[in-house]
């Protein structure tokens, strides 16, 4: 399957598995946004400390604006490949194309860690 056309930078499986972990403690420790209207409005209004997109979104315009405005707003965001995982991993019986951190609680460490390492994947 090709990659999207929104999608920026690939993602190593290990740092795509630490965002669905990031997203269950903070699920259930911090604050979570879930759907790609809620975290566009969290993004514009600066609140999301880390924005997690689903790869297999159809049509990829539905997510395609969020890296751009990400960058913008000096977010972290990070490429997961599968959305029924991403909405599983916020807690929610059905796929979600994108969600997002806005308080991570017992994460926080976790959430640092791969904010360094995407800006990294990113150079």
């Amino acid at each position: 399957m090709p990659k999207s056309l929104y999608v920026r930078f690939e993602v190593p499986k290990e740092l795509a598995d630490a965002a669905y972990e990031i997203l269950q403690i903070s699920r259930d420790s911090g604050k979570l946004r879930k759907g790609t209207n809620e975290v566009t409005k969290t993004v514009e209004r600066g609140l999301a400390k880390l924005v997690v997109i689903a790869e297999d979104v159809e049509p990829p315009e539905v997510v395609a604006h969020l890296p751009l405005l990400c960058e913008e707003r000096k977010i972290p965001y990070v490429f997961v490949p599968n959305k029924s995982q991403l909405g599983s991993s916020v807690g929610i019986d059905v796929p979600t194309a994108s969600a997002c951190v806005v308080e991570s609680g017992d994460a926080e460490e976790y959430l640092k860690e791969l904010a360094a390492k995407l800006k990294e994947l990113r150079k």
